[in-house]
């Protein structure tokens, strides 16, 4: 299964949401909290410049927000596209 991770600050809901819809499909994830600015900017690099939180990762293939996510798993594409990685 492709390193899912999940930059996160302690207070979003948006992030608790996706760490609990994460957790609910049985997806495992590294959460990285982005409070030492340092953090932050590592992934503003990865996420092409985004600053808001949650920014979830599969692998290398930046997501997106809890939005992008949660419309994923809408569309039924969420556990295809981990599969897809897998390969």
């Amino acid at each position: 299964m492709p390193k899912v991770q999940i930059y996160t600050t302690p207070t979003c809901p948006y992030c608790h949401a996706a760490k609990n819809l994460l957790n609910e499909k049985n997806i495992e994830f590294v959460e990285i909290s982005v409070v030492n600015p340092t953090v932050r900017e590592k992934m503003m690099e990865r996420a092409g410049g985004r600053r808001s939180v949650p920014q979830i990762f599969f692998g290398e293939t930046h997501i997106g927000g809890f939005d992008d996510l949660a419309e994923l798993d809408r569309k039924n594409r969420l556990e295809p596209l981990l599969e897809k990685m897998r390969v």
